[in-house]
């Protein structure tokens, strides 16, 4: 059953027209200018004094790194935030790897990557890419883990098949948290979809898509990842709500890692919202981080 909280969250969002942002495309370019202002790529001050934390420039772009002050595990997050490529790192997507930290005694690597339309995909993913040599080629793949929500998910695949290609070994766990995986929206099913979402609607997602694939069709699996294979990735752990218009992505690529033998976690929980485990004021996403931690537990 659905938490009042989780309820009150849905009331919330339609109460307070969050969806018009992205049904709208004037509203949702405005939304862009806003987050980009905004002075986010730093983590909040209670995280320095939390762990320890450490920032370097990967080609001018901030990288932060996030470790416990005691004993660390060993194990090492990048993470690839999401905001639909367009939209600055938030503070609950601090707030969450500092979680993660906490949780799992790991070291969490930010790469805070630049965002359309004044880049591109090729741009985001080479220093996604160099965030990736710098801070954990040289871990024990098995403590690996790449991990996004969102958009990052869908970049967190991205990098996975570029390492593939170069013969490389590949991150222990791919965890994708609401991925966006096919930048189309093509789906027949996608408006009905959209209808019992209360916060991302299509018109937005495809204006972010514009802007970010450049002269590159959507369909491309560097934009959505959906459309590449899936055979001799790690393994890979999805979280995906019943109320987020992306649902079919996840769906899909649950089916397609299972005709390619991959081995998949698929964690779906009714009446879920897009990027919830992010949002730990409400019970669901609390009890979606504690499956989290204990599938990563596990299998490092």
């Amino acid at each position: 059953m659905t938490s009042v909280r989780s309820r009150l969250l849905i009331g919330w969002f339609r109460a307070t027209g969050r969806k018009q942002v992205f049904l709208d495309t004037s509203r949702f370019d405005r939304s862009i200018v806003d987050s980009q202002r905004k002075r986010t790529s730093k983590p909040p001050a209670k995280l320095y004094r939390r762990h320890h934390v450490r920032r370097t420039d990967v080609r001018g772009f901030p990288c932060v790194t996030l470790a416990p002050r005691e004993r660390a595990s060993g194990q090492h997050v990048l993470y690839l935030h999401g905001g639909a490529y367009v939209h600055s790192i938030e503070r609950s997507h601090w707030r969450f790897v500092s979680r993660l930290v906490d949780l799992l005694a790991c070291t969490v690597t930010v790469p805070v990557y630049p965002l359309a339309p004044d880049y591109h995909y090729d741009e985001a993913q080479a220093v996604i890419a160099e965030a990736y040599e710098r801070h954990l080629a040289d871990v024990d793949p098995a403590q690996q883990v790449v991990m996004g929500d969102s958009a990052g998910g869908g970049l967190t695949l991205v990098l996975a098949r570029m390492l593939r290609e170069q013969g490389r070994p590949q991150p222990a766990h791919l965890v994708l948290l609401s991925p966006w995986l096919d930048a189309t929206m093509r789906d027949p099913a996608v408006p009905t979809l959209d209808r019992r979402d209360p916060y991302l609607s299509t018109p937005g997602l495809l204006e972010a898509a514009r802007m970010y694939s450049g002269d590159l069709d959507p369909a491309d699996p560097l934009i959505s990842p959906l459309n590449g294979t899936f055979d001799g990735l790690g393994r890979i752990s999805v979280f995906i709500g019943t109320r987020d218009v992306l649902l079919l992505d996840s769906r899909r690529l649950r089916s397609a890692a299972a005709r390619e033998g991959v081995d998949i976690d698929y964690v779906e929980y009714r009446d879920m919202v897009h990027g919830w485990p992010l949002l730990q004021y409400i019970p669901e996403a609390r009890r979606a981080t504690a499956e989290l931690v204990d599938l990563l537990r596990a299998h490092r």
